[in-house]
């Protein structure tokens, strides 16, 4: 078994959905939207895809491209993108938007999911996960976005869903909070 990079490097671990997609979702090329440090894009690149890792903080991709350079990892290619922007310049089988959405520009977010759909390949995957805020579980954080009750469902209207749920789990800073989660493959 491989070295657990995130482990070696103090990164939290995978998101927990990442780790359950690659039970479905083929290797491939991987975007990751919002990566920060790296955690899920040194988990996919070890798992097979090649990743292109996008964020607008330049100190986390400064740390990740640290990560690679040690390692020799040519299956991670780290970028300064603002995902807000919504102009992905290249499509993929596989996009990941764990605990990213939130933090984005409430009015770009429509944008967002759209160019995520039109830069995924045919019988490609999306993975969103993203706090939500209902009257009968308001968000404990003041996120600038949250979705509501089946928003992001309808949003893939036309899309299979291999998952799709919004459950109360519990952030890796402990707050608990309802999440829309959806794993959706794009018709081929």
């Amino acid at each position: 078994m491989a070295v657990d990079l995130n482990q070696k490097y103090g990164l939290n671990p995978a998101h927990s959905e990442v780790v359950s997609a690659c039970q479905v979702v083929p290797p491939g090329a991987a975007l990751d939207m919002g990566c920060s440090s790296g955690r899920n894009a040194l988990y996919l690149g070890q798992r097979g895809f090649v990743v292109t890792a996008v964020d607008t903080n330049p100190n986390a991709l400064g740390h990740l491209q640290f990560i690679i350079d040690q390692e020799g990892l040519d299956a991670v290619t780290p970028r300064q993108y603002d995902i807000g922007t919504a102009r992905l310049d290249a499509d993929y089988d596989f996009i990941v938007c764990t605990v990213t959405l939130m933090f984005i520009d409430p009015s770009r977010v429509d944008a967002v999911l759209a160019d995520m759909r039109q830069h995924t390949r045919a019988g490609g995957y999306n993975l969103i996960v993203c706090a939500m805020d209902t009257p009968d579980y308001p968000c404990p954080m003041n996120f600038p976005f949250t979705f509501g009750p089946g928003q992001l469902d309808a949003a893939y209207q036309g899309w299979e869903r291999t998952k799709y749920n919004e459950d109360v789990g519990t952030m890796h800073n402990g707050a608990r909070l309802r999440f829309a989660t959806l794993l959706a493959r794009k018709p081929a």
